[in-house]
């Protein structure tokens, strides 16, 4: 559930609210008082005394008085030390003793407490009836508090073991405070009314709070209602509290605003329970018995609006059929407060309606039920009537267990047994002596719910009837001929008798009351004071039952079942595992499958592992440089539209495969994704551009519209074709916004991904004549997953990781990778007061998983067959839950512990969370990866980054991963997988493919000074290191020249290498705007000169030229045609002699040059854009533009960044790394799920028109081949241009139309191109 954030105003007053609901306490903060010591003798009381001098009054903490303490008569299970306090109070607290220099003390006890002396409560903890840890000797005290305080008058004690050495003995202290609170008895039929000051209420917040306890399942505990149908009803339904809200539904009733929550079960126990609601808006929280459930109502309205009056205990007379026969509640109820008034007080006062009451007391009527509690080692015996011809026997039960023994009893001649059995009630009589004298009936099912359920059966001559809750209409009848003689006496809840006759089954765990014999109801009190019939390990006066499924233990909606003593679950078609259903079966990611040798497929994949999102099913496609994730969605393609309106559009409700959480797991993770849109139009506008409203817009993500198109940006109200500028017509920044009565598309890729995916596309411009439009949305797609390359190294042994406290109270799951060479470590640590978990590497080839949630250390041992010191990945998984505990290691080796039937269950921690050491010791050596914890993906680089001694990433993937690095990069090692060096190439980015270039004006111009970097590249080339001793002038014999350059403009030089001679290489381009490469290394009378292409290349297109001398052979390749070989004559020199300058754009040098170059080529020089330029291992361009990097480099006139220079057809796609619009992080919005369906598909239509493209698409390719064949010369080149290029405005419009990589560099380069 999202929270709203309030203000700190509105917290304050919720605070202000809880406060003011709670009952009496004093005035000191701390409820720590002693409050045993001063009670009279009296006030103590027990099963039994040893003698006078061990009497209970003497059992005071630290007290010698009699003979230093209680010890009853017999030491065994059946003792008991009572306290009165004499009125209610709130315990805290409490503290053991034994008996005063002796042998005699308890080491393990049990609590129990009660209002009036009778109907016992066990103290509850962890889920079980909790047993306190007694003493070791007779004089230290033992204090335990409570881990959650009690209001009673009477506590008792119950020895469960003592100490060997003697017997029972007891000192004891009770710590709390006082407790005071209104108590109002409910019979049934009064209700109080609570009138608001205005008739009608308009409730933004609420907060009411109160205790009840009652021995009803059913009963309306409060109600108020509206007429505008609002309502908020808070009851008992079968022992289970249920809150009911409805902030009000819309008109049409397409919005609904009821809202149910059902919290706790077995609340009809007659013990206090204590309710908390607290709602702002649509927010709530509903606590009971300290368990909370958040959630957001129903609806999209906030206002709680009642009519009159709020009642409590019941219905108003005045009710509205929404009550349906529901019962008034009957029971107590103390300390009501609805928004800060005392409603208890005010009744007290009688300051409200309470005329319905026949009797209104304002105290707590007692039970009169006297419950009796069997384990699976218990009976409780009756007598009856002896030799009497009839049994009518009755009792109520509850229990969880499916099958039990009710009762036996032995007849004169046969048996007599009432069980239960898969949840059925069975009667059983067999006579002896007579042939066929047998009686099986049986009746009800699912009896074992945990409800009480009432039994009756009757037997007497030829007849046996058994009735379950009273239904006489669905009674059992069986008129088999009998004779039945009874034998007098009656088993409940067990026999373990060795008779001749003997029941089906031996026990009941469960709980009974109301047991009637012979139609008389047995006296239990009597029974308890050994007065009456006979018992053994039967609790009386006391229901000691507990559901073990609430709160519900299974995760990810695994189905709870439980028996007496434990519960299960059923995690079929969850999509989780083990115990509780905590742990994913799927992996997070695509990339995770990859990683396991998976090919392309569909997956489930689960990206918070075990966390709230669930399972969902993406395509997964395994390249070899990236891992695509697919989602797609139910938009058909080409999917029609007509009869839009800008006053009326038609919405396209877009549905995925997944849920927009979990699509937002996947982009939030990624390192880029995409979804490519198309829109067809024929007299439909699209975005109205250059300046119009937009008649079309879409959805995304974030609930927010969005005015762009695929293929530009945030922000710019253009589709593809107006940032290309080759749209139809030049005034429109789309195609279809020229409202043209011929088809055209506009379609593109939308890259920003926190505005992915597209959930709504709302279209407005198809209801004229004769106008239509198709639209397309394709899947989203994601590659890459961050977190799972999310690593640390560890380079010391002190070195470590610290995050907040790990929260896994009472589940946890923990996974990693790690990799290392030292033979032990510790991975990660977190210590509470004496609770601890802690996972580590002990041996090479042993994995220690160990914790302790106070039931002592528990350390599970995986041992590997293999050492697992070999500087190789291995993945570790730990789970330690409320059942049991799982140490897994590579997916293969397992050991598995159960948790202990009774003791703590939850781990308490308040260090930080320590990876990589534990308290110094015992230090990891090593790399972890992709740490989650409970579904959480630890970002261990980023607190790397500051932490000494560990660094981010981890090295070892060059081998795996180098061939990423492109155009020359070289592969680094690093923590997080590796990254690519770029400073000797032309390109940047994270794999070398991010093209550097810049925009010339006119008379701008690089230099870059040759003399002291020339060694360097000579060695770089010749692959040789050199020493400083070696000379700084070389002579070079291989030159290495690549750069792509795009102008409209003529002549200039592109590249220009000097010399301290009269060497000289030039590329320059022609008046015509031809390319020429020229040489002069000496030995020839001209310069050395090949015509590249006898095309213009000044047609604003970008061009790439690759240069290679090596000797005397020269090696071009322009563009993306095969290279072409030229040599050098025979007179001509092969070596550059004393190379000094590297000139772009323009040459500014002193002493000789030719005067050609001078006089054709220099003015006013290039204009345009140069990119990637590469001259052996130097890049001057690159060198100029990154000015953090000393190079000896200048540049004049203006130089601006930009890569429109750039040939996009080298480019690889952009990664989300070098991505403008990537963002490390989104939020997340509510997804609006309303769909409105769109105009049908006319399918022939498509597909008729799509052949009919298909054949008009083939002939013009084949008209184009013949022309570009006619004009092609040997020994030329041609550029593989741009599709519009030709009928571009300018060099940049061609570049950005051809570059997948243009929104990359949309605002740094706009300066230039947008002219």
């Amino acid at each position: 559930m999202q929270r709203v954030d309030g203000s700190l105003a509105m917290l304050m007053w919720i605070f202000s609210l809880i406060g003011s609901s709670a009952a009496a306490l004093p005035s000191s903060q701390k409820c720590d008082e002693a409050l045993a010591t001063s009670l009279p003798h009296s006030a103590f009381t027990s099963s039994s005394v040893f003698t006078s001098g061990y009497a209970p009054g003497y059992a005071k903490l630290n007290r010698r008085g009699g003979a230093g303490g209680w010890s009853p008569l017999d030491s065994d299970h059946y003792q008991w030390l009572q306290v009165d306090l004499g009125s209610r109070k709130q315990v805290t607290a409490i503290a053991t003793q034994g008996r005063y220099s002796s042998s005699d003390w308890i080491t393990r006890y049990r609590l129990l407490y009660s209002d009036t002396g009778r109907n016992w409560k066990p103290y509850h903890q962890d889920g079980n009836i909790w047993a306190f840890t007694g003493n070791s000797n007779t004089e230290s005290v033992v204090r335990h508090d409570l881990q959650h305080a009690i209001v009673a008058q009477y506590l008792r004690i119950i020895p469960l073991d003592w100490s060997e050495e003697g017997r029972i003995g007891l000192r004891i202290e009770i710590y709390g405070c006082p407790y005071w609170a209104d108590v109002i008895n409910f019979d049934g039929q009064g209700v109080i009314s609570y009138r608001f000051k205005m008739k009608k209420m308009k409730i933004l917040k609420d907060v009411i709070a109160l205790k009840f306890k009652t021995a009803e399942s059913e009963g309306v505990i409060l109600h108020g209602e509206g007429q505008q149908g609002d309502y908020i009803t808070l009851e008992l339904r079968r022992g289970r509290l249920l809150l009911q809200i409805n902030l009000g539904s819309n008109q049409y009733g397409s919005i609904l605003g009821h809202t149910s929550v059902t919290s706790g079960s077995l609340l009809d126990d007659h013990h206090w329970h204590s309710v908390v609601i607290e709602r702002y808006r649509r927010n709530v929280n509903f606590t009971l018995d300290q368990h909370t459930q958040h959630f957001r109502t129903n609806g999209e309205f906030d206002h709680l609006d009642l009519d009159y009056e709020l009642s409590f205990g019941g219905m108003p007379y005045s009710g509205k059929p929404i009550s349906g026969g529901r019962r008034n509640f009957k029971g107590c109820m103390e300390s009501i407060n609805y928004n800060g008034e005392n409603i208890t007080d005010l009744a007290r006062r009688k300051k409200l309606d309470t005329s319905s009451f026949r009797n209104l007391t304002f105290s707590c009527v007692d039970s009169h039920t006297f419950p009796v509690f069997f384990n699976a080692t218990s009976f409780l015996q009756l007598s009856g009537r002896r030799e009497h011809n009839m049994v009518s026997v009755g009792f109520q039960f509850r229990t969880w267990n499916p099958s039990g023994l009710f009762l036996f009893s032995s007849l004169a001649d046969g048996m007599l047994e009432i069980t239960l059995k898969d949840g059925k009630v069975t009667a059983h009589i067999n006579v002896t002596q007579q042939k066929n004298a047998r009686v099986d009936i049986a009746s009800g099912s699912g009896l074992n719910d945990g409800e009480w359920h009432d039994v009756r059966f009757l037997a007497k001559e030829n007849f046996a009837m058994l009735t379950i809750d009273g239904d006489e209409a669905s009674a059992v009848k069986s008129n088999t001929p009998i004779q039945i003689t009874t034998g007098g006496t009656y088993h409940f809840g067990g026999y373990f008798l060795r008779t001749q006759a003997s029941p089906s089954q031996r026990s009941f765990q469960g709980c009974m009351q109301l047991i009637q014999v012979d139609d008389q109801l047995a006296d239990l009190t009597a029974v308890e004071q050994g007065r009456l019939g006979a018992f053994e390990n039967v609790s009386l006066d006391m229901c000691a039952i507990i559901d073990r499924c609430m709160p519900n233990h299974c995760e990810h909606g695994g189905r709870c079942t439980q028996t007496w003593d434990s519960f299960s679950c059923s995690c079929d078609g969850t999509g989780y595992t083990g115990a509780t259903c905590h742990t994913s079966v799927y992996e997070q990611s695509c990339e995770a499958y990859k990683h396991l040798g998976r090919s392309s497929d569909l997956y489930w994949i689960d990206p918070d592992g075990s966390g709230p999102l669930g399972p969902f099913k993406v395509i997964c496609n395994m390249t070899e440089d990236k891992v695509w994730t697919t989602v797609v969605n139910n938009l058909p393609a080409q999917t029609s539209v007509t009869g839009s309106s800008r006053e009326r559009r038609t919405v396209l409700q877009l549905n995925y495969s997944a849920t927009m959480e979990q699509i937002s797991a996947i982009t939030s993770s990624a390192e880029h994704c995409e979804q490519h849109v198309a829109y067809s139009c024929r007299m439909s506008r699209l975005l109205n551009t250059p300046d119009g409203t937009p008649y079309t817009w879409w959805v995304g993500r974030g609930n927010e519209k969005h005015f762009y198109w695929g293929g530009s940006a945030p922000g710019i109200q253009k589709c593809f074709c107006g940032i290309e500028r080759n749209c139809t017509d030049p005034k429109y920044h789309c195609n279809c916004d020229a409202d043209q009565k011929q088809w055209r598309e506009d379609s593109g890729l939308l890259v920003y991904k926190d505005h992915l995916p597209v959930s709504q596309v709302a279209v407005g411009d198809t209801n004229r004549p004769g106008s239509e439009a198709k639209l397309t949305v394709g899947p989203l797609r994601c590659q890459g997953d961050r977190s799972y390359w999310n690593a640390a190294s560890f380079n010391t042994p002190s070195s470590y990781l610290h995050f907040s406290t790990f929260q896994g109270e009472t589940s946890a799951d923990i996974s990693f990778y790690f990799k290392t060479s030292a033979p032990y470590g510790v991975f990660l640590e977190n210590l509470g007061n004496t609770d601890f978990i802690r996972l580590e590497l002990k041996s090479p080839t042993v994995v220690s998983f160990s914790f302790d949630v106070g039931n002592g250390p528990v350390e599970l041992n995986v041992h590997s067959p293999t050492p697992l010191n070999d500087d190789q990945w291995h993945r570790v998984s730990a789970e330690r839950n409320v059942k049991e505990a799982i140490l897994q290691l590579d997916q293969q080796y397992r050991e598995v512990r159960p948790a202990p039937a009774q003791g703590h269950t939850r781990l308490e921690l308040y260090s930080q969370l320590y990876v990589g050491a534990a308290g110094g010791q015992r230090g990891f050596l090593g790399c972890i990866r992709s740490l989650k914890m409970n579904g959480m993906t630890l970002d261990l680089e980023e607190r790397a980054k500051v932490t000494p001694g560990v660094k981010p990433g981890c090295s070892g993937h060059c081998t795996s991963f180098g061939m990423y690095c492109r155009n020359g990069g070289k592969c680094v090692e690093k923590y997080n997988g590796y990254s690519c060096d770029c400073s000797s190439t032309a390109y940047d980015g994270p794999f070398c493919s991010k093209d550097v270039g810049g925009f010339f004006e006119a008379g701008t111009l690089i230099r870059y000074n040759l003399v002291s970097d020339v060694v360097a590249a000579a060695s770089s080339v010749d692959g040789k290191s050199v020493g400083p001793s070696l000379p700084t002038e070389t002579n070079l014999t291989r030159e290495d020249v690549a750069f792509s350059f795009s102008t409209s403009s003529t002549p200039s030089i592109l590249f220009y290498i000097s010399s301290k001679t009269q060497d000289y290489m030039a590329v320059v381009l022609r008046q015509n705007g031809t390319l020429q490469l020229r040489y002069n290394l000496g030995g020839l009378r001209e310069p050395f000169t090949v015509d590249l292409d006898q095309r213009n290349l000044a047609n604003g297109q970008p061009h790439s030229v690759n240069i290679t001398r090596i000797e005397r052979d020269i090696y071009v390749q322009l563009d993306h045609y095969p290279s072409v070989s030229y040599t050098l004559p025979e007179a001509s020199d092969t070596q550059f002699n004393l190379v000094k300058t590297v000139f772009l754009g323009k040459v500014f040098e002193t002493g000789q040059i030719d005067p050609v170059l001078i006089e054709k080529y220099n003015t006013p020089g290039f204009v345009g854009c140069l990119s990637r330029v590469q001259f052996n291992s130097i890049a001057p361009l690159k060198a100029a533009l990154r000015t953090r990097t000393p190079a000896p480099v200048s540049h004049q006139g203006k130089l601006v960044e930009s890569n429109c220079g750039a040939s996009p057809l080298t480019i690889p796609p952009m990664s989300a790394a070098t991505d403008p619009w990537h963002l490390d992080g989104g939020a997340d919005f509510p997804f609006n799920e309303e769909r409105v369906i769109p105009d049908g598909v006319n399918r022939n239509s498509a597909i008729i028109g799509g052949i009919i493209a298909v054949v008009i698409f083939t002939i013009l390719c084949t008209l184009v081949f013949l022309i570009r064949y006619m004009f092609r010369h040997k020994g030329t080149y041609h550029t593989n241009e741009a599709k519009g290029g030709e009928s571009s405005e300018s060099a940049d419009t061609a570049i950005i139309g051809t570059d997948p990589n243009f929104t990359e560099t949309i605002d740094e380069s706009k300066k230039e191109w947008f002219i």
